[in-house]
């Protein structure tokens, strides 16, 4: 069998190419050009000129060919297109989950297959199995064999979500040869093989485009333009209907009468069980911590965990995620707890299934709408100061919220995000809650806890629906239990999987916080196979 390895130069896809040098396989390398706008790269930090070098030192250590690949017009097509679009629309895309359907699972494997190539192997932490019958047979489907992806085995690296739109098709001809390694494993088959990437930093930046200037790279398309923060209180919930419908339906779908839990609310274990918000602690699964560097979805750092983006790049920049913690579950039929060293749920809120089927359409497209915020409104007085009595014009006060700053265009910013506001006088930092592109606003709220910061249920639209397991896809009218992930390296999350007509409805068991529309939401079975996808 004659495999091409994707050699980026980091560590991982080249121990991945020494295994299978090592296993007898009919090996090539094939290295990957995705860009060429140098005016949006940040230099010095490993360009694709560097890479490529250390990629073809690594294949002559191996002793396998060596090969060039320029795919920057497909990727500029098929990704930097999409990433243009999703944030013109106010939306947040994760390019490196369309990098891998689109270019390295699609463009670059034809590019592969031209050279002989039978299969394409990675260094992605995510694992491949065949799907068995009873009988220990291989499953087929319409004649094609069927296939698994399994979590990585190292918690702190699995990339299994990253993979997430991947078909069957594309499935039969992929391989993962360190998805059963961990990090510091890899790490030392590099150091005794003395391979030259064995000490090199895992890259940042979009998925084989590098560390970027994110504001110079959007505004190839995407012009700045001053608009209004408004900082949203509390105040505004009590009186808001669409808030005040999502409270009464969650309270009305949990097993026993009580409030439903409507923010992520987390206590440390290392604090007598109060509240803490220690950035630099795990707060919970679905939070995140400061970090310098994030893997991306090639085993290097790159998008970011929290909302999927570029780590470090622009001064609205989002939070980068942390350590996950170990996660202990059930299975899909049981209400897990999720835990961490110095974390633990303060509770979850547990629903009935049987009242959750009594769920209209309308009721399940409301409970999973995001708040909007429009009816938040300033009118103007006009006042005398001054000695000379001065006409001057200001904002009446109003009880629900205030406008607290400007910003450079909501375009640039995603939920969740709390640097690059630069907005001081708040005991607490302030967060998005929600971008108007449109009207070009930003709503934010004080707090990690602030209510506008968490969300309890997804919808994903019908054609936005994408199953593995085409098996196991879901029909009209069923409920059921599995574990999700709705953004790299969080600890699955507990949740009802609802089919409708209109859609897939992911109802967690917890809220979630910092929800950006755009991202993809990835659904687990019991035993860590990944079954579906959605943008949601």
């Amino acid at each position: 069998m004659k495999i091409c390895v994707g050699l980026s130069g980091g560590v991982d896809s080249s121990v991945a190419a020494l295994l299978l040098k090592r296993q007898g396989y009919d090996v090539f390398a094939m290295f990957m050009q995705n860009w060429h706008d140098a005016d949006t790269t940040l230099h010095g930090d490993c360009e694709w000129e560097e890479d490529r070098f250390v990629a073809e030192m690594v294949a002559r250590k191996i002793g396998i060919s060596f090969y060039f690949v320029d795919l920057s017009k497909e990727y500029r097509q098929r990704v930097v297109d999409y990433m243009f679009n999703e944030y013109s629309a106010g939306r947040t895309p994760n390019p490196d989950v369309l990098c891998n359907r689109e270019i390295k699972f699609d463009a670059f494997l034809k590019a592969a297959r031209k050279l002989g190539a039978d299969m394409v192997a990675t260094g992605h932490y995510c694992r491949r199995e065949p799907l068995l019958d009873a009988d220990g047979e291989q499953v087929l489907i319409d004649g094609q064999p069927q296939w698994r992806i399994l979590e990585g085995v190292d918690p702190n690296k699995d990339q299994s979500y990253f993979l997430c739109q991947l078909t069957q098709e594309q499935l039969g001809k992929a391989l993962f040869p360190i998805g059963h390694l961990t990090k510091p494993e890899v790490r030392e088959i590099a150091h005794q093989a003395d391979l030259p990437s064995a000490d090199k930093k895992d890259s940042q930046g979009i998925c084989f485009v590098g560390k970027v200037d994110l504001p110079t790279f959007l505004q190839q398309k995407l012009k700045p333009a001053e608009g209004d923060v408004v900082e949203v209180y509390d105040a505004y919930y009590t009186q808001n209907e669409h808030y005040q419908f999502i409270h009464d339906t969650l309270a009305s779908l949990l097993k026993t009468p009580g409030e439903p839990m409507m923010i992520t609310e987390y206590t440390s274990e290392d604090s007598g069980g109060k509240s803490f918000n220690n950035r630099r602690v795990t707060e919970h699964p679905s939070s995140v911590t400061e970090s310098a560097e994030v893997p991306d979805s090639n085993g290097e750092t790159g998008w970011n965990g929290s909302n999927s983006e570029p780590s470090a790049l622009r001064a609205p920049s989002r939070l980068a995620c942390g350590e996950p913690p170990v996660h202990e579950a059930t299975g899909c039929h049981g209400f897990g707890a999720i835990t961490t060293p110095t974390a633990r749920l303060s509770h979850r809120n547990e629903f009935d299934v049987n009242k959750i089927a009594e769920l209209s359409d309308d009721d399940l497209m409301r409970l999973s709408e995001p708040l909007r915020y429009d009816d938040i409104k300033f009118e103007t007085e006009t006042y005398r100061a001054g000695k000379k009595h001065i006409k001057k014009t200001r904002y009446k006060e109003n009880p629900f919220g205030k406008i607290v700053g400007r910003h450079d265009g909501a375009q640039f910013y995603t939920i969740g995000q709390r640097k690059g506001l630069n907005i001081g006088g708040h005991k607490d930092s302030l967060f998005v809650i929600a971008t108007d592109v449109p009207r070009n606003i930003i709503y934010v709220g004080e707090g990690h806890t602030h209510k506008g910061l968490s969300r309890s249920c997804l919808r994903i639209a019908p054609q936005d629906i994408h199953w593995i397991r085409t098996d196991l896809a879901m029909t009209d009218g069923e409920i059921r239990r599995c574990r999700v992930r709705i953004r790299y390296r969080q600890p699955l999350q507990d949740a009802f999987l609802i089919k409708r007509p209109t859609g897939i409805f992911i109802l967690f068991d917890t809220p979630q916080r910092g929800i950006s529309d755009g991202q993809f939401a990835a659904w687990y079975s019991s035993d860590d196979e990944m079954l579906g996808s959605g943008v949601y």
